[in-house]
């Protein structure tokens, strides 16, 4: 399964508040599992974004069953987190993840 992962540094403590707020959003439309510390988001047909956050950091990882749909997905991430930070100027970089 595709998968890629970002670490997004943040430059306050609200990286988990982030995260949370994302699920929120998307629990009306998608099934949404999370916690203070761990959040998983099933986009039906799109794939799975898992996140977990930290003091410095929101730690990324969408997955896909098909190879060309990895781009869009973590773009779809990538846009809203951005929304839900917008007092931040934060820049997620999508590596391949192992």
């Amino acid at each position: 399964m595709p998968a890629s992962h970002s670490d997004v540094a943040t430059a306050t403590a609200r990286a988990s508040r982030y995260l949370q707020k994302l699920c929120k959003h998307w629990a009306h439309k998608f099934p949404v599992e999370f916690n203070p510390t761990h959040r998983t988001i099933d986009l039906t047909s799109l794939g799975r974004t898992v996140m977990d956050a930290d003091a410095a950091a929101q730690h990324i990882t969408v997955s896909t069953d098909e190879a060309g749909s990895i781009e869009r997905l973590g773009s779809v991430a990538a846009d809203h987190i951005k929304r839900f930070a917008f007092r931040e100027e934060l820049t997620v970089d999508w590596k391949q993840a192992s």
